[in-house]
């Protein structure tokens, strides 16, 4: 569009905007500036544009920075998923996590995190993932991993130390399945360095495992004890219980499964009794 069809020039010689009448240009105080009697400036609409223009820009930079962030916090892009909005809010323990996002300014401040502990296939990791995800969407910086996939990563490193320093810079740091990982005395040492190192960085850590609260509690090995003292120290229990999620979701499966299974066969059959007969018909059989 043409300068000319927007602006139109006032009886007071400025110019001025024909579709919010503000002026577009103004008159500098008595005297002028530099031999100049008039500035420009922005009319309603071009005010509008610009802030357009900067929530555009400041939109993408946050898309982008939240597709950054989340690529570095899942292993598997399926955890992705993990979302309340994917969730059985009336579940307690998903609406203790909804919550535990919405406090997150006071849990960070308080150094306060949470031990998801519980039978297999509960959903404590979908928990742990969920809350992730929506702290991911405000721009916090979060790492969801285990032990072994840190023990994996750290065993070929020169310098153990900037791998598990990296570890505690996060806002947050989520350590799925402890309990699952090697027993070694190398295992244990690096699991004890990353425990604590957290804890001096003064963030919250969140830890989901299937070891009973009972069995942490009363571990004798000292290795062991000394890594699920700190843990207890920064985190809250809460049990994870009923029935296993896997398993209703492999059963759902199944019945998918023996339905379209069942619907293809009988498909099948019907297609293969029209083309004999229409096999018969062409030879004039029927």
């Amino acid at each position: 569009m043409r300068e000319e069809d927007t602006v139109c020039v006032g009886s007071d010689g400025l110019r001025y905007c024909k579709v919010c009448g503000e002026a577009k240009e103004a008159f500098f105080p008595k005297g002028g500036f530099m031999g100049m009697k008039k500035h420009s400036r922005q009319c309603a609409c071009d005010r509008k544009a610009y802030e357009e223009e900067q929530k555009y820009f400041k939109d993408k930079e946050h898309r982008e920075l939240v597709s950054r962030n989340t690529s570095i916090c899942f292993d598997e892009s399926r955890m992705e998923e993990w979302t309340f909005e994917n969730a059985d809010m009336s579940d307690a323990v998903m609406h203790k996590a909804k919550k535990y996002v919405d406090n997150w300014e006071k849990m960070k401040r308080n150094h306060i995190g949470c031990l998801f502990w519980g039978p297999v296939g509960t959903g404590k990791s979908f928990s742990a993932g969920c809350i992730a995800n929506e702290l991911l969407k405000q721009e916090v910086t979060v790492k969801m991993t285990n032990f072994n996939t840190i023990i994996d990563d750290i065993f070929p490193l020169a310098d153990k130390t900037e791998y598990i320093n990296a570890l505690a810079s996060y806002q947050l740091l989520i350590i799925d399945d402890l309990g699952v990982e090697r027993n070694s005395e190398y295992a244990l040492g690096i699991i004890f360095s990353v425990i604590d190192r957290r804890i001096r960085s003064g963030r919250p850590l969140i830890i989901t495992t299937n070891l009973p609260l009972k069995e942490i509690k009363s571990e004798t090995m000292l290795d062991k004890r000394r890594i699920y003292d700190r843990i207890l120290e920064m985190c809250t229990p809460m049990y994870v219980g009923g029935t296993s999620k896997r398993e209703a979701i492999a059963s759902m499966k199944m019945e998918k499964a023996k339905t379209l299974l069942n619907t293809n066969r009988g498909e099948e059959k019907c297609e293969w009794i029209i083309q004999k007969k229409q096999y018969l018909f062409g030879r004039n059989i029927l």
